[in-house]
């Protein structure tokens, strides 16, 4: 009981001496008490409370913008360099000024999306802008004073040459699916590049009206965007960064054109771009236990065109030289889809 009254009386005798408690004041906040041990503190350690409230009063000022820039100071950079490249490109203004660095790039560029936040830029119709790049060159073709008859090779459609022949792709394909990646995707490549190569040189050989014509125009359009469609393809097939699970779908769909097994064919297609499961939405991981939509996540049971928009085009691409590859290189009815259709 004695010890109990000491310590009582200790703890008194300690607030007393820190000014918490004394004369008509009987309570205390808690904060006040920590604040004390915290100023005891400093002063056992040497340290002097520097009075930041005091210090930073005079730098104060009433100027919003000159706030603002120094809140961006202290900013991060959240941004990689080739986003704000590309962010600044679409902008239209300049992705790098003379002695800026890449961090005064960054906050140029939030200043300018603060001020203009609206891009007068919606969703971009590939489809239109190709057909604009090819009335474009007939028009300059006009403006210049080029007769019809001149060269009409001029406008044609860029054939890519792979040096090759459908029997030699076919003979490559029987080796297709057997664990080399590095040869199946240079066998995809070339494929795909042979395909592009048969279709453009089909449309270049168009008598010259049925270029200028609205549907020629129409076709040599769906070429163009096909091909820029198929960029991201082949830079990931050339870069070997192409999944696995949409790598092994490419190469059923090619091993099964180039058997002219073009119902297996579009099957794999189908299983790529659509899966056969449904998509998951919503929880899928309550507590400890996982939701039975949650193991069809994973390879073929992802609908793959509904990842990205990069994806989305190059899975269309890909679905246009197949119905080229059959219409060019036919086979049994029983092997094609929708025979007689093209």
């Amino acid at each position: 009981m004695d010890i109990l009254k000491r310590e009582i009386s200790r703890k008194r005798q300690q607030l007393e001496e820190k000014e918490l408690v004394g004369g008509n004041k009987k309570y205390f906040k808690r904060s006040e008490l920590a604040k004390k041990e915290e100023e005891a503190y400093f002063q056992r350690c040497g340290y002097k409370v520097q009075q930041q409230e005091e210090e930073e009063k005079p730098l104060a000022t009433s100027n919003p913008v000159l706030e603002l820039e120094l809140a961006e100071e202290k900013l991060p950079m959240t941004l990689s360099r080739q986003e704000v490249i590309r962010r600044l490109r679409e902008r239209g203004e300049p992705i790098r000024l003379f002695g800026e660095t890449d961090y005064d790039a960054f906050q140029r560029l939030r200043k300018i999306e603060i001020l203009a936040p609206e891009v007068n830029k919606g969703l971009r119709n590939d489809l239109k802008a190709a057909l604009d790049k090819i009335d474009q060159q007939y028009l300059n073709e006009i403006v210049g004073g080029q007769e019809a008859g001149d060269d009409d090779s001029q406008n044609d459609l860029k054939v890519h040459e792979e040096n090759t022949t459908i029997e030699e792709l076919e003979a490559l394909g029987e080796s297709l699916g057997r664990g080399d990646d590095h040869y199946d995707m240079d066998i995809i490549t070339k494929f795909l590049k042979f395909l592009l190569g048969v279709w453009a040189k089909e449309l270049n050989a168009r008598e010259d009206y049925v270029k200028r014509g609205v549907q020629g125009k129409l076709n040599s359009a769906t070429q163009k965007q096909t091909e820029s469609y198929l960029r991201p393809l082949f830079r990931k097939l050339r870069k070997r960064t192409l999944p696995a699970d949409i790598k092994e779908s490419i190469t059923d769909i090619i091993k099964f054109m180039l058997q002219r097994e073009y119902v297996k064919a579009n099957d794999a297609y189908l299983q790529m771009a659509i899966g056969n499961a449904p998509w998951p939405i919503g929880v899928t991981m309550v507590g400890i236990h996982a939701r039975t939509g949650r193991e069809k996540i994973f390879s073929k049971h992802v609908a793959h065109v509904l990842n990205d928009e990069t994806q989305r085009k190059y899975i269309q691409g890909l679905k246009r030289l197949m119905t080229i590859c059959q219409k060019h290189f036919p086979t049994d009815p029983s092997k094609c889809v929708e025979y007689n259709a093209l």
